[in-house]
């Protein structure tokens, strides 16, 4: 791995693995990044320029794609609309950039033989049912709820079909819900936070009882450099750090941290198709690369999380009202 190419690599996570790649290999990395509204070249700054290059363009595009693939060894492909209530609204961006990006990233692998590590999640499996005591696993049936999760479901089946018709050499691997510094104001955590630091009540979906399994960004870097380093051709790998919890449980932890009533909140009408369970079992990961999570502790990477959204007021601020004003606008 001298030359790895990450898309997305702007991104929240997509940025995180470029720092890790950074600090424990000796890779040059070239991001390609369409810096859409989710992108953040802050999340970038202070890296060596001598290894980290950064191409703006469109994972869609054959031009762009082509050249990069060629110059880079190994292509680690993070790039995704990822956010669900956004493809509730507009389908049309999660078909582009999640299926025919995914697919011209994969021509151009096959055409220069690279070596391809393709990015999911854990929502193509669907929902489990509150009261079950299964996990997801890498053999669990694909039932995608959502425009968004069926966009990336149908993206690993084309990784899946170009590694056994064409060759391809690639591997999968599909997460639980991150968390960290850098992410973007419409995800859950951060949303909540920064509600609570305005001094509003958070608000939730339903009964808020959802619940997500919930993994530090920091430890999804390392598990796909696990992968990268250690991971058999053409398997899936699903990653997870034991994290379940409620949304109910999450947003009383924050309002805890900032001396507020673990009540001080607004329920507001659910979101369609609203997924009620995720949960991973990562005993695939963690025995056969010997991969463990750093950030076991949820509630102390919680802690560390909100003190950062504090401590980087300058960052989130400037994006907070879009974001409040396209969550107005559909009523939650």
């Amino acid at each position: 791995m001298d030359r790895i190419l990450v898309t997305g690599g702007a991104g929240f996570i997509g940025s995180n693995i470029v720092h890790h790649l950074i600090a424990h290999t000796d890779a040059h990395v070239t991001v390609l990044d369409k810096l859409t509204y989710a992108a953040s070249l802050e999340s970038l700054a202070g890296l060596p320029s001598d290894r980290v290059e950064l191409v703006v363009g469109d994972i869609a595009e054959p031009d762009v794609v082509g050249p990069l693939v060629r110059e880079a060894d190994t292509v680690v492909h993070f790039a995704a609309e990822s956010h669900n209530d956004n493809s509730l609204e507009d389908p049309v961006p999660f078909i582009r950039t999640n299926l025919v990006g995914t697919f011209t990233l994969l021509e151009a692998a096959r055409a220069h033989g690279r070596r391809f590590h393709h990015v999911s999640t854990d929502e193509v499996y669907g929902d489990l049912e509150l009261d079950d005591s299964q996990r997801f696993t890498e053999d669990s049936p694909y039932r995608p709820s959502s425009p968004y999760s069926a966009s990336k479901a149908g993206s690993d089946h084309l990784v899946r079909a170009w590694i056994r018709s064409f060759g391809l050499r690639a591997t999968i691997s599909c997460c639980s819900n991150n968390y960290g510094p850098w992410q973007h104001l419409e995800k859950f955590i951060p949303r909540q936070v920064t509600e609570v630091i305005d001094g509003r009540r958070p608000r939730l979906y339903g009964d808020g009882r959802n619940v997500r399994d919930w993994i530090h960004t920091d430890d999804h870097s390392s598990a796909v450099l696990a992968i990268l380093e250690r991971g058999a051709i053409g398997e899936t790998y699903l990653v997870g750090a034991d994290g379940e919890r409620s949304n109910l449980e999450v947003v009383r932890a924050i309002l805890r941290h900032f001396g507020r009533s673990e009540d001080d909140i607004d329920f507001v009408r659910d979101r369609p198709g609203h997924d009620r369970r995720y949960a991973i079992d990562s005993g695939k990961l963690r025995s056969g690369l010997d991969w463990h999570p750093i950030h076991s502790d949820f509630e102390a990477g919680l802690q560390a999380t909100i003190e950062w959204y504090v401590a980087n007021e300058a960052w989130w601020r400037p994006r907070k009202d879009a974001v409040e004003a396209s969550y107005a606008a559909r009523g939650q």
